[in-house]
């Protein structure tokens, strides 16, 4: 299969991350160094279907790498979820004589991109780009850094009011269903709790630590909220309302910093993460690999079966949760 590809198309799905422009990038230029034609795919699955396609070369990716977003745009395509959507589809590639892919995205598009190849044999490798870092095989993901560095100067601007007005904010961020920003950023911006999907810290737990900060001497304290915990109710300000009914010593605010946390230039490590990434896609659809996802392991860069990328879970870092307990002190 590998000395057959000859044309290789990368596009990006779901989500934006910081660092898939970086990824298209390494991708384009690896094909040019390769001697590989490259396509870039408009709008995901979505421009897969209409066969909204451009030709990239080694200029077409000038000036992009330290720019938020993605250039080739994405959106969500429920026609692609469909048999009909997806023959659509392959007949476009087909149509432009594309061998084989690179998606960038969430486990979303890695779903979608590994059906497509279990019902036409499309090759394909990707490269996982979402803030959440919620994807099995991979220490990192795409944006990962950014999002927590973008949380961590949100969080030193807010202490600066919550101080000068003995406040208590509550600091809503991503992590529906894992909490690896709120840990990091949470620590990285000195916050006196951390509220994760994975530890069910508990409202009388909540309020015996705030109560200890107070008598500590504490004017002022940051909570960091996953919007997937479970001690929030239905929302954080929930959770607000009960802290003021039950703690009224403390004048309470909420901030929820919502999808900044996705915007921004990429962070160095996403960079240079990204373009690790994009070489080794195009190298493996070159060695005749496919089906597997691109991660990294104590700084190696790994390959994964798709499969086992979208089922696995992963997991949360139990000494950082030991960290942040001794922290909260």
């Amino acid at each position: 299969m590998g000395s057959n590809i000859k044309k290789i198309a990368v596009l990006t799905s779901g989500g934006d991350s910081p660092g898939m422009n970086a990824a298209i990038r390494s991708v384009v230029r690896t094909c040019a160094f390769v001697e590989v034609e490259c396509m870039g795919i408009y709008r995901g699955y979505e421009g897969m279907i209409e066969g909204d396609f451009i030709p990239l070369n080694a200029r077409s990716v000038n000036n992009i790498i330290n720019k938020g977003g993605t250039f080739l745009k994405s959106a969500r395509c429920p026609e692609f979820r469909t048999k009909e959507g997806r023959k659509m589809a392959y007949d476009q590639l087909k149509l432009a004589g594309i061998d084989a892919l690179v998606v960038i995205g969430g486990d979303g598009s890695l779903t979608g991109a590994e059906i497509l190849h279990g019902e036409y044999n499309m090759p394909f490798i990707g490269i996982p780009g979402t803030i959440d870092n919620d994807i099995f095989g991979t220490r990192y993901t795409l944006g990962f850094d950014t999002a927590c560095n973008t949380v961590v100067e949100a969080i030193d601007k807010i202490r600066d009011t919550a101080s000068s007005h003995h406040r208590l904010f509550f600091v809503e961020v991503m992590g529906r269903d894992v909490g690896h920003i709120a840990l990091n950023a949470g620590i990285g911006g000195g916050a006196e709790e951390i509220l994760i999907p994975e530890e069910d810290l508990g409202l009388d737990r909540l309020l015996d630590s705030l109560k200890r900060s107070k008598a500590r001497g504490k004017s002022s304290s940051i909570v960091v909220v996953a919007e997937g915990d479970r001690t929030t109710g239905k929302n954080v300000y929930e959770l607000k309302d009960y802290v003021e009914k039950n703690l009224p010593v403390y004048d309470v605010r909420v901030c929820v910093l919502g999808h900044m946390q996705r915007g921004g230039a990429p962070s160095c490590f996403d960079r240079v993460l990204a373009s690790r990434m994009g070489v080794i896609a195009v190298e493996a659809l070159l060695e005749s690999k496919t089906n597997l996802m691109v991660g990294i392991r104590d700084n190696d860069i790994i390959l994964t079966p798709v499969k086992e990328a979208i089922q696995g879970k992963s997991k949360m870092d139990k000494e950082l949760i030991r960290v942040s307990d001794i922290m909260t002190l």
